[in-house]
């Protein structure tokens, strides 16, 4: 009898945000034909403005992946607690690699004794800066904001660390974990944190590889969502009035802070995409602490950032994670609001 089963050919994976992106423009026309033209040439010049940060950010990513650097990361949970929550917080905003990454090595670490306070401040640092963001957020919203963006990472980082460190024995805290561990990843690969350290990998035809794969994927990744959100930011900028912006998150004090931190956790689409939007925002009346509150909360709030936490802690753990994040986005908002006047 003839072999009548086949293995079905390997289909190609559809990728949303990119049909979206296409789409877009063409869903525009209908209902303001000049306004498209208007959004895919603004999408295009703002590309080739940040394109030298692009370019910095997708090779950093790749040489890191290629010389297994993220290894290093390791060294951060050893030695004594203190050290590990500063230690922590300081490399969190260095890893490039997505959220869902990290599970598999918090995981092992937690159930091994690793501290829960240094654990949070990776947590809360990790998902606030990278290579990649650093770049972005530099050439549109300018060196100081990124600077300011890192520091109050860390800062973050730091008081997660620094409260579980101090009410560890707390009913909130006492035995974080969930009954089964969940150690799933999201498509992105293997745990990071292994492996030798080679600084000079092009002398690998592996580690070549690994670079050139990784520079591929992250450049098609941020640019995707560039794009989308250069295109969203020149719609911001042609149908939502200014003075809306300003009246809801514009002027001075703690109330524009709050409500740009209360804000950003549901608005935010990507940390990557949030940068153009912000850019919009402030041209329409944004208060310059609200920005930082809401590239905060929404960078922390976000669902790869949140699911790495929710898959690993109790609920009340990830209320407290939630709960840090929002005060030490307003803090840092409040921060930067005092330094900019």
């Amino acid at each position: 009898m003839a072999e009548t089963t086949q293995t079905p050919a390997p289909r190609w994976k559809i990728d949303r945000v990119w049909c979206f992106v296409l789409a877009l423009p063409f869903v525009i026309a209908v209902f303001d034909p000049v306004q498209a033209i208007e959004t895919f040439r603004f999408a295009l010049e703002a590309m080739g403005q940040t394109g030298i940060f692009i370019g910095f950010a997708v090779l950093a990513i790749g040489y890191l992946k290629a010389s297994g650097a993220e290894a290093l990361l390791a060294k951060a949970f050893e030695g004594r607690e203190r050290r590990m929550i500063v230690m922590a917080a300081l490399l969190g905003g260095l890893s490039p690699f997505c959220s869902c990454e990290v599970i598999p090595f918090i995981a092992a670490l937690l159930a091994v004794g690793a501290p829960l306070s240094a654990v949070m401040a990776f947590w809360l640092s990790s998902p606030l800066m990278d290579p990649a963001m650093f770049f972005i957020t530099a050439g549109t919203l300018g060196m100081p904001f990124a600077v300011a963006k890192t520091v109050s990472a860390v800062g973050l980082g730091l008081l997660g660390g620094a409260t579980v460190y101090l009410f560890a024995q707390s009913p909130v805290f006492a035995d974080p974990l969930r009954p089964k561990q969940q150690s799933g990843c999201c498509g992105c690969g293997p745990s990071p944190f292994s492996g030798a350290v080679e600084w000079r990998f092009w002398g690998e035809a592996d580690r070549r590889a690994v670079f050139r794969d990784t520079v591929v994927e992250n450049a098609l990744f941020l640019g995707k969502w560039l794009l989308l959100a250069y295109m969203l930011e020149a719609l911001m900028l042609r149908y939502i009035p200014s003075e809306w912006i300003a009246g809801f998150l514009g002027g001075q004090g703690v109330w524009p802070v709050v409500m740009g931190a209360l804000v950003g956790a549901p608005a935010y689409l990507n940390g990557y995409a949030a940068v153009p939007l912000v850019d919009a925002l402030l041209a329409q009346g944004m208060a310059p602490g609200a920005a930082m509150s809401f590239v905060l909360a929404g960078g922390v709030s976000c669902i790869p950032a949140a699911v790495a936490v929710w898959a690993l802690v109790k609920p009340r753990v990830f209320m407290a994670y939630l709960a840090i994040a929002l005060v030490g986005s307003v803090l840092a908002g409040l921060v930067w609001s005092a330094s900019v006047m």
